[in-house]
């Protein structure tokens, strides 16, 4: 069925020709907005997103404030220089300090209960590795975040939240969690409030830089010209932009119905951060996996691997619910935006369109910060 062009009342109303136009309403997005609005009282800005809800990983995540486990940071610290790591981890840091403070703790129930990372049976190797290296992770954190004694072990935990084939736990005093809902309606409430127009539904195919404007080809064939334009779109980016240094990883999560007398209390890491679950009310929410299979995973499409789901249930049974009966309520999958590098891309691509993509599963943490330097590559 044809798509009926803009009525004169859809292009001076809702559209225009705005100052800013923001693909991607997630966190990136909506930051972005809200900054160029304290900078530019009087601009239009326009966001456009491609489904009902920003559908990526802004709103597809377990709430956690992704910080980062012990032997997560120290692979990092076998890929990246340590002050680039250093670098990372503060970024995060203060990320994360912004999103508290654009947003509010009692909006998205933020929580700063720590974080446990899990070391099984079959992960002996690993534990004594991150254990050996504690100290010097411990400086490394201090200089990041001025926090002294990040991570310590807690071998007594492991019988107080009835956790089965576990044989150490390590904490991390710096994780926190949240309500990833709250938090985004959040945001999307406090972009409305600004008189920043949101219009869902809107799926952008290509972009055209001109001498004035930016052309944004939409898929039923509409037309939004801009002054300005941000591509905030993460895993999705390259469909937009090809040549943009970021891939798709998809994860899975489920969440189980409510369970009589759970133990398990705060937010928990295994396996390098591939593996996370946590509790939310009396549910277990689980999560990731992917590492068991990067190839398929590494996909742009929502959806199920089988594979994934078997060890994502094999490690809920064995090892978070041993000898506990439960029901799953739903499973999702979210799309983050990897790449080679931790650090994201925030770049200038033409005079009049900036990047902000590939947040590498620490979108909570750095999703806002990334946001308002987005609007600063603009001066640049």
């Amino acid at each position: 069925m044809p798509q009926p062009n803009l009525s004169y009342w859809e292009q001076n109303s809702f559209i225009g020709r705005p100052d800013l136009l923001i693909i991607g309403s997630g966190i990136v997005g909506l930051t972005a907005a809200l900054e160029y609005r304290r900078r530019f009282p009087k601009a239009k800005i326009l966001v456009v997103e491609r489904s009902p809800i920003a559908a990526g990983g802004s709103t597809r995540n377990a709430g956690f404030a992704c910080f980062g486990s012990i032997s997560e940071i120290l692979a990092d610290l076998e890929n990246h220089k340590e002050q680039v790591v250093i670098d990372l981890i503060k970024s995060r840091w203060e990320g994360l300090a912004r999103l508290r403070a654009l947003v509010g703790d009692q909006h998205m129930d933020y929580q700063e209960v720590g974080n446990y990372e899990v070391f099984r049976d079959q992960d002996s190797d690993l534990y004594q590795q991150c254990r050996a290296a504690m100290p010097r992770l411990n400086e490394l954190m201090e200089s990041a975040t001025g926090q002294k004694e990040v991570f310590k072990e807690n071998q007594p935990a492991i019988q107080k939240f009835g956790l089965g084939q576990t044989q150490h736990l390590i904490w991390n005093r710096a994780e926190g969690m949240i309500n990833t809902g709250k938090m985004m309606r959040r945001l999307v409430d406090l972009t409305r409030k600004a008189n920043i127009e949101i219009l869902n539904g809107v799926t952008v195919e290509k972009l055209f830089t001109h001498t004035n404007h930016v052309s944004a080809l939409l898929n039923n064939n509409w037309e939004i010209k801009a002054e300005r334009v941000i591509v905030a779109t993460n895993g999705f980016a390259r469909q937009l932009l090809p040549k943009v240094s970021v891939r798709p990883a998809r994860n899975l999560v489920l969440i189980t119905k409510p369970i009589q007398g759970l133990k398990i209390k705060g937010a928990f890491h295994g396996e390098g951060g591939y593996f996370y679950f946590r509790n939310i009310e009396n549910r277990i929410l689980l999560g990731g996996g992917r590492h068991l299979d990067l190839k398929n995973e590494e996909t742009s499409e929502f959806g199920e691997n089988d594979l994934i789901k078997k060890a994502l249930l094999g490690l809920l049974e064995s090892t978070i619910l041993p000898e506990q009966s439960y029901t799953i309520d739903r499973w999702w999958s979210g799309i983050l935006g990897v790449g080679e590098q931790k650090k994201p891309i925030i770049e200038k691509q033409d005079y009049r369109l900036v990047v902000a993509v590939r947040m590498g599963g620490m979108g909570v943490a750095i999703g806002s910060s990334v946001g308002v330097m987005a609007i600063e590559a603009f001066t640049s």
